[in-house]
């Protein structure tokens, strides 16, 4: 199995579009000025030495130097060793809702962000618990079943957005569905489902489903994103800020449904907890759950890593050798030249 073993480090990667457009329009800049003194190809005759070939291709290394550097950083590694290991851990299901709603901005940036945010935190101290997730709208999409690969479960986490659902809504029933369908193994040992919405629910039968799922073994918390006073969904229109509108017309206001969200909670044989403060809750949860019996389990994972930042590194390295070679050749053609002259 592939992974970084620093893939936050990545988003650097991302100071490659800067670089790349700012390269591409200082050499529009100097095709434009070239052109101002005359014709291009006797421009080239004349400052032949300072070949503007030979320094494109320098920017481009120094590009791909700094895309090899990164990626060292967050350090390239194979899964070197694969067991069967015993542990004996609580199945968890995270729920995520990816509703338009979740795009209000009544909690800074936005209710989406800030669910994001906890969710991957929460990972992290669930580290240990096999994980599952479960992304919904106006249905429920199994994103990743029950695992112990954190690292995939954050990634998925970082990517989701609306776009990702089909309908539209908030099927909270559905989630719970995807939750009992996930689970295996014995019920008696107690299954988690951790559903983080603003509870702007649409399906009728959540709460039913909720005490169905309760007494087959599954507790359920609830964690609200938003404020009950709410706010209007941002949307992009035709290039410009609008807010979701009715069929009147009118800007759709959005809130906080505690009143759901802890109903579901309560008859689920969980608990409610306001998204105010993450390390709060986070504690909160990782006790109930720590008290939680645990189910034994056995799975093939791996236990030992190859790293292979090395091979990037002396990638980097090469190329910056080439570079230096590349730029020193340039130096001494333009010296000669000028002492020619």
């Amino acid at each position: 199995m592939f992974r970084f073993e620093h893939d936050y480090y990545l988003i650097y990667l991302a100071g490659l579009v800067p670089l790349v457009v700012l390269l591409y329009l200082s050499w529009i800049w100097y095709q434009k000025q070239g052109s101002k003194l005359g014709e291009m190809g006797l421009i080239r005759q004349i400052t032949v030495f300072q070949s503007a070939r030979k320094r494109k291709w320098s920017q481009i290394l120094t590009l791909l130097i700094f895309a090899l550097l990164i990626i060292a950083w967050a350090n390239p590694q194979w899964g070197a060793k694969r067991e069967k290991v015993k542990t004996r851990s609580t199945d968890i299901f995270i729920a995520l809702d990816i509703s338009n709603s979740m795009y209000c901005e009544d909690v800074a940036p936005s209710r989406l962000e800030l669910a994001r945010k906890f969710t991957l935190d929460l990972i992290e101290e669930l580290k240990g618990e096999r994980i599952g997730l479960i992304l919904f709208a106006g249905n429920a999409y199994l994103q990743m079943p029950l695992t112990t690969d954190y690292a995939a479960a954050q990634i998925f986490v970082r990517s989701a957005n609306p776009g990702m659902a089909a309908t539209q809504g908030t099927a909270l029933g559905d989630a719970i569905d995807k939750a009992t369908e996930g689970f295996t193994g014995d019920p008696k040992f107690h299954r988690t489902l951790i559903i983080i919405s603003d509870g702007e629910d649409h399906d009728a039968e959540a709460i039913e489903k909720a005490r169905a799922a309760q007494d087959d073994g599954m507790l359920i918390f609830t964690v609200g994103v938003g404020t009950a006073e709410g706010s209007f969904i941002p949307i992009q229109t035709r290039g410009s800020q609008d807010w979701k509108r009715d069929n009147q017309g009118q800007p759709v206001r959005t809130s906080l449904n505690e009143t759901l969200l802890n109903e579901l909670a309560s008859v689920g044989g969980g608990e409610y907890f306001y998204l105010n403060g993450t390390t709060t809750i986070l504690n909160a949860l990782d006790n109930k759950i720590e008290n939680l019996e645990k189910e034994e389990f056995e799975e093939r994972s791996f236990t030992s890593y190859e790293s292979y930042f090395q091979l990037f590194l002396g990638g980097a390295v090469v190329l910056l050798i080439l570079q230096w070679l590349l730029n020193s050749n340039l130096s001494i053609k333009e010296t000669l030249y000028a002492r020619i002259k």
